[in-house]
């Protein structure tokens, strides 16, 4: 994971795995409207998942 994914992932989650699929970005935008942590917390998680 390279830097500018991770400040990416700070400043808007959903636009930092929108290479991991449609699933992915959907899950990450509904909890980045929750609220912002959830959604970096999941972004962070999905971009550290060697699997995807």
């Amino acid at each position: 994971m390279s830097f500018w994914r991770v400040l990416l992932c700070i400043i808007c989650p959903p636009l930092s795995v929108i290479g991991k699929g449609c699933g992915s970005i959907l899950i990450v935008f509904i909890l980045w409207c929750l609220g912002w942590i959830p959604g970096v917390i999941a972004a962070l998680i999905i971009l550290n998942n060697p699997e995807r």
